[in-house]
């Protein structure tokens, strides 16, 4: 109906190549043409002006030899003011900017490592975007954005990357759990020496006390029973400890069987070899 009355229609976002008589005659912006089609007026076709986007997969190497699919996604659109080129000019806009990142990512990514190449995919991704804009802004597009949107190596070298990784953090793990074990050993250590040099305090001091509760009794002994000497007091209370010490071995239902002279003569030789110890200990430091 609308080539009935020489009417064409371009919708929003779109623009109409017009040609008379088969030549380029103007772009028709979004609205309602006359287009007289008896005067050999005709539309070639319609160009969007939409922004569109190119997913291109590229498989290359690194400089390290490590095989690598690099996805990069180009958002482009064509620019209204050349629309008669971007009409004419390409036959295949997709193919065109797809050979322009195959070759700047061929050209790029083998100069890197496989660290690399995931650390300066930005580099890569602007060095894409120049490359493209410089070549295709003469056919009447313009490139919005380019983005490197995956680097994919070899699922071996995946696989690898991830046990290297694995190991160096149990490695960390390792010396971290072995500086633990080092720090509660070195504390150990030191509460065990505190608590050995603690209990030797006590000790020495519970020592001392029987020693001064010892000088005390003979002491008052002597002056309260007279024509006694030290001798009989000390000799007194090494009888005491001796029964003492037999009743401790006789309550005790786990102590193992000792066997000792028992008797009044026992227990004057038992004084008699104690002092002898004694004296015999004393005499060196006497002298």
């Amino acid at each position: 109906m609308g080539n009935l009355f020489c009417c064409v229609q371009v919708d929003q976002s779109k623009v109409a190549i017009k040609e008379r008589f088969g030549k380029f005659d103007e772009v028709l912006e979004p609205g309602c043409h006359c287009l007289p089609w008896f005067l050999g007026s005709q539309i070639a076709g319609h160009l969007t002006l939409r922004l569109q986007q190119l997913d291109v997969r590229c498989e290359t190497k690194t400089k390290d030899n490590v095989f690598v699919n690099v996805v990069a996604s180009i958002q482009y659109r064509a620019l209204a003011d050349k629309a008669s080129d971007a009409f004419y000019k390409l036959s295949n806009t997709r193919s065109q900017i797809q050979a322009y990142v195959f070759d700047v990512i061929r050209a790029s990514v083998p100069k890197l490592n496989l660290d690399d190449t995931f650390e300066q995919k930005n580099e890569i991704a602007k060095a894409v975007e120049d490359e493209l804009e410089k070549a295709m802004s003469a056919y009447g597009y313009e490139i919005v954005q380019t983005l490197i949107v995956d680097i994919e190596p070899d699922e071996h070298v995946k696989r690898a990357m991830n046990e290297i990784n694995a190991a160096a953090r149990m490695r960390v793990a390792a010396n971290e759990k072995a500086e633990a074990e080092k720090i509660l050993q070195i504390k150990r250590a030191e509460g065990e020496a505190e608590s050995k040099y603690l209990s030797g305090l006590g000790i020495a001091r519970q020592r001392q006390a029987i020693v001064d509760g010892l000088r005390d009794s003979v002491l008052g002994f002597s002056v309260n029973v007279p024509g006694t000497t030290a001798k009989d007091v000390m000799d007194m209370v090494l009888v005491t400890q001796y029964f003492d010490t037999m009743k401790e071995i006789g309550a005790s239902s786990k102590s193992s069987a000792v066997f000792i002279p028992h008797g009044p003569g026992a227990v004057r030789d038992v004084a008699t070899q104690i002092r002898d110890g004694l004296l015999q200990a004393s005499t060196p430091h006497e002298s």
